[in-house]
């Protein structure tokens, strides 16, 4: 098999990172220790794939020597076992070679999701509060944390902007492919003649910058405070406890309130305007190269229409793969786990496609 000798070498330093994970001065080192789980961790889905596709091969090999056997029952047995085998391994082979496709660097972040109503009035402020709540329910099924960082609310119920950090396993990896535009199509409860409408709303999911990764000093930002208030403008805090920062080169300017303590706002302000500088540089890294994220994400422009919601016909359409739901009404209880799966899977097969056009092209 292709990469054979790429995986022998995995699964090698594997089992000795594993073997590692018992030496006493590697646990007295918390951060080292941290550091060799998670390479662990990582490697372990690949290596336990490894091992079946070699059982596979083993038992493979075995039948086909059967099948050349005096017994014609033993003939038809391996033959049988041949004819199961052959496609499995197929299938365990491209499940690998998914796993050895070059990693975004992001996938392992946390994120900050920002969620802004587009056009469509009052209209699509409810539908950016329903699309937050079937996020909310999504990241409540992973287990992942969500800290609010900014909400700006309407007049009707709905929200004009949302903004949140969302921590946990692999969160960038599942979220990536939502940024765009989604549009709604219905009728609003303010619609007398039953005509649908169609609104938007946009996403943005940021991979969340370290400090390692975007360094930013006080010089280079203002910080001003004010009064946390909520609909309508009405004071929710006396104190001075709201954050707005602006980053004075950029001229990106990030606000939190979501806390009581001046100190958290700013902490959360500033993870937020770390990931929104760290996409910029992106942004400016993927100008230069251009193809790669056009390959990724279509032309990479946020105000692509990405996913369509019907609710007369109670379907949800993601333009970018063609994949259409008659189960809108789920989807929006945070029932998303099969769109996702199905995005990320598009495009792994997209990134095969290139790196055997790639090889071919090499050979």
């Amino acid at each position: 098999m292709q990469y054979a000798d790429k995986l022998d070498a995995l699964e090698t330093r594997f089992e000795e990172l594993s073997r590692s994970m018992a030496n006493p001065e590697l646990i007295s080192d918390p951060e080292a220790y941290r550091k060799t789980a998670k390479s662990v961790r990582d490697m372990e889905e690949v290596v336990n794939k490894y091992r079946q596709w070699k059982q596979a091969n083993d038992a493979l090999a075995q039948a086909k020597g059967m099948a050349f056997d005096d017994d014609a029952e033993m003939r038809e047995m391996a033959l049988t076992e041949i004819s199961e085998l052959e496609p499995a391994m197929v299938t365990l082979e491209e499940e690998l070679m998914i796993f050895l496709l070059p990693k975004d660097p992001n996938d392992d972040k946390n994120i900050v999701l920002e969620i802004r109503a587009g056009t469509g009035g009052d209209e699509a402020t409810l539908f950016a509060n329903e699309l937050w709540r079937m996020y909310a329910r999504y990241f409540e099924s992973q287990r992942w944390k969500v800290e609010v960082t900014d909400m700006s609310e309407s007049s009707v119920g709905g929200v004009k902007e949302v903004i949140a950090l969302i921590s946990g396993d692999k969160v960038f990896s599942k979220l990536k492919y939502e940024s765009g535009v989604h549009r709604v199509q219905r009728v609003p409860q303010t619609e007398t003649q039953g005509r649908v409408h169609t609104s938007a709303v946009t996403v943005a999911v940021l991979p969340e910058a370290e400090e390692v990764d975007i360094h930013v000093e006080a010089k280079d930002i203002r910080v001003d405070t004010f009064c946390s208030s909520g609909p309508g403008g009405q004071s929710v805090n006396t104190t001075y406890s709201a954050i707005r920062i602006t980053h004075l080169a950029t001229n990106t300017v990030v606000s939190c309130q979501d806390e009581k303590s001046q100190i958290k706002n700013k902490d959360k302000a500033m993870r937020v305007l770390r990931s929104r500088l760290y996409e910029l540089e992106l942004d400016k890294q993927n100008a230069i190269i251009g193809a790669e994220r056009k390959k990724m994400v279509g032309s990479g422009d946020r105000s692509e229409k990405i996913r369509t919601y019907n609710f007369p016909q109670n379907r949800l359409t993601d333009h970018r793969i063609g994949l259409t739901l008659h189960q809108l009404d789920l989807v929006m209880e945070g029932r998303i786990d099969s769109i996702i799966d199905g995005l990320v899977t598009y495009y792994q097969a997209q990134k095969l496609k290139e790196q055997s056009g790639d090889g071919q092209q090499a050979a």
